[in-house]
């Protein structure tokens, strides 16, 4: 069982932590059924490397249907089925409760037969993150962590690495189609000039979240949708580590980059994000 803290944690936020634990292993198995028989799948494309499939649809319905069954008052913004939230013309008031969601990150692995994929639920509470969980069905592993929930993966404590330097192991740097060639290059030599080695596995929430595990140093990425990150990076911060304030402005809803290390190479990694091109 994952732990919770009952004597810092208020009932709502316990309620919704005790519900998603539920939950996501639910919409583990929908789209785990669908990556059993991935022939048989509709797949469109949304734009360049950006795919949805069925399986996407169908986990973010369950989840989305789950959610509004048990907390009907709180706004739900999914990758496929958007922002949901009422009282967000002039002179009306946003829900406190917000979850963000991303069914399967990781749709291009997931499509290729790759089992680098997850499904990833994150829960806001007057706009801050609350608690985050990312499942892997493939490999049956529950990460969770959040501002009063103990960081563990299947019930086991994780921490973030207490390394100093990049050569004490690997960093994942994000790419797609919304940033320029130029940072992938700049930021591998970048990257393997501070003695470091790269990785990437394809799904950046899952990356995120080896960060929290002290699996990977860091990960950094110069765009990244809320559903893609918010999750990992509750855990991120609940396991020790450091993460960047991705919550500025309108990046709810438009994205920004991501930064997410273990405490020792938090600032590197920045920097190196810094001085490289993005868009």
């Amino acid at each position: 069982m994952t732990s919770i803290d009952p004597i810092a944690g208020d009932a709502a936020i316990c309620a919704r932590f005790a519900y998603a634990s539920t939950l996501i292993r639910e919409a583990g198995a929908i789209a785990s059924e669908a990556f059993a028989r991935l022939d048989s799948l509709t797949v469109r494309q949304k734009g360049a490397h950006d795919l949805v499939s069925e399986a996407d649809v169908n986990t973010e319905r369950l989840i989305r249907d789950g959610i509004a069954r048990h907390f009907p008052a709180d706004g739900f913004i999914g990758e496929e089925t958007g922002d949901s939230r009422t009282g967000t013309g002039p002179g009306q008031v946003l829900p406190q409760g917000t979850w963000v969601v991303d069914p399967i990150d990781g749709t291009q692995p997931f499509l290729s037969g790759i089992p680098n994929w997850c499904v990833s639920i994150a829960f806001l509470w007057e706009g801050k993150p609350e608690f985050g969980l990312v499942f892997d069905p493939s490999h049956d592993e529950l990460f969770c962590g959040g501002r009063i929930v103990a960081p563990t993966v299947n019930g086991r404590p994780i921490a973030a690495s207490s390394a100093t330097q990049l050569s004490a192991g690997l960093v994942s740097i994000g790419f797609s189609g919304r940033t320029s060639p130029g940072f992938l290059h700049e930021a591998m030599t970048r990257l393997l000039d501070g003695q470091g080695m790269f990785f990437r596995n394809g799904s950046g929430a899952l990356s995120l979240t080896y960060v929290a595990a002290g699996r990977l140093l860091g990960h950094c990425e110069p765009f990244m949708n809320s559903w893609d990150c918010l999750a990992a990076m509750a855990i991120i911060q609940a396991a020790g580590g450091r993460v960047n304030d991705f919550l500025v402005g309108d990046a709810l809803l438009r994205g920004n980059r991501v930064v997410g290390a273990a405490a020792g190479v938090y600032d590197v990694l920045l920097a190196m994000l810094d001085a490289t091109p993005q868009r």
